[in-house]
């Protein structure tokens, strides 16, 4: 029965989660501006798929066997972390290039590419883990049924594709792209502090 499943606040809760700027925000505003509409959205489909792989791993209790083995969570904490340290060094090197032909070879890079970046990008975050395994905990009762749990997975599934598309659709927009030629360092350097800031409190946070 999905009668007890409180649909409408998980999904408020995950629209919040997904809608709010983060990391995955930065990659694909930035990949949408600088390298265009058809990366971009690759991109947010990498996303998409990392969050319905930790939305899976939450519906059926994996998150919670992640959490208890510490050091499972603390592996991906590691990878996490660097991951976000490593998108922040490019975007510093880019804010630091002189001119336009360094990003030439960045707006040619595959649309597999950027469906790995995204994808790793969310699997790298122990966050994720961490909001799903309390959003099912919260908005579903015990011994829900396995449709119950489909019906759940599959409007987040829904929900996260429309907000991460969304956004690859409207930073890759004419205006916002000119906007972006025009203060490219500015704004690398705003997606380098982003990142940065995101890795260390990765690094920094510890699992209460």
């Amino acid at each position: 029965m999905t009668d007890a499943i409180h649909l409408p606040l998980i999904l408020l809760a995950a629209l919040l989660a997904t809608s709010s700027p983060g990391p995955a925000t930065l990659a694909i505003a930035g990949t949408a501006m600088k390298s265009g509409r058809r990366p971009a959205l690759a991109l947010a489909a990498g996303v998409t798929t990392g969050s319905l792989v930790w939305s899976v791993a939450a519906a059926f209790g994996l998150g919670a066997v992640m959490l208890a083995n510490a050091w499972l969570f603390e592996l991906l904490r590691w990878f996490g972390a660097g991951y976000l340290l490593f998108l922040a060094l490019k975007s510093a090197r880019s804010a630091l290039a002189s001119g336009m032909s360094e990003l030439r070879g960045i707006a040619q890079a595959s649309l597999r590419r950027a469906y790995l970046t995204g994808l790793g990008l969310h699997l790298t975050n122990p966050k994720a883990i961490l909001f799903f395994g309390a959003l099912y905990a919260v908005g579903l009762p015990a011994g829900t049924a396995p449709a119950g749990l489909a019906t759940v997975i599959a409007a987040i599934g829904l929900q996260s594709t429309a907000v991460f598309h969304g956004y690859a659709l409207l930073f890759s927009s004419p205006p916002l792209a000119r906007g972006y030629a025009r203060l490219r360092r500015w704004f690398e350097g705003a997606f380098a502090l982003g990142f940065g800031y995101a890795g260390v409190k990765i690094l920094t946070a510890r699992l209460q």
